[in-house]
């Protein structure tokens, strides 16, 4: 799928949705100048077509009890492909992960975190990364603050 795949109509109701994903058809439809079914229709197309993948609350994580986020970088000893998904199935799978990013560079995944203190980081680390044996060497680096970039369209 390409940009030049999406016409100006497309990318005007991508646009609306990356603002508020929670907006009613009839809303979207209004603001857009289109018909409610017209709209419902172009939606469920990019829906269809996997332009619009999901749509997900995002929750905060202090008000969870979860207020300490970090970037757990991951070094692999070996990079056979069977190893490496195994590695990215099992990372994604550990509580408390927001986010596995299987990256090129010094380091071969990056995983977001969100926990309640010091001791939980320390746990995942141990517990359940460092205990593949794929796995050379992690580094931690905490995240103090958090913003949003302009997005895909911006």
């Amino acid at each position: 799928m390409t940009k030049a795949q999406l016409d100006e109509l497309d990318l005007e109701i991508l646009s609306a949705l990356t603002r508020d994903a929670t907006v009613t058809n009839k809303a979207l439809a209004h603001r857009l100048g289109l018909a409610e079914s017209t709209c419902a229709h172009r939606v469920r197309a990019l829906r269809d077509r996997g332009v619009i993948r999901d749509t997900r609350v995002r929750l905060d994580g202090a008000a969870l009890g979860l207020p300490l986020q970090a970037i757990i970088k991951v070094r692999l000893a070996n990079h056979t492909g069977p190893t490496v998904t195994a590695l990215f199935d099992a990372l994604a799978g550990i509580p408390r992960v927001l986010q596995v990013f299987h990256v090129a560079g010094v380091d071969d995944f990056l995983v977001h975190v969100a926990v309640p203190d010091a001791t939980a980081l320390r746990d995942i680390v141990l517990e359940h990364i460092t205990i593949h044996p794929v796995v050379r060497a992690t580094e931690t680096q905490l995240v103090f603050e958090l913003r949003d970039g302009r997005g895909l369209l911006g």
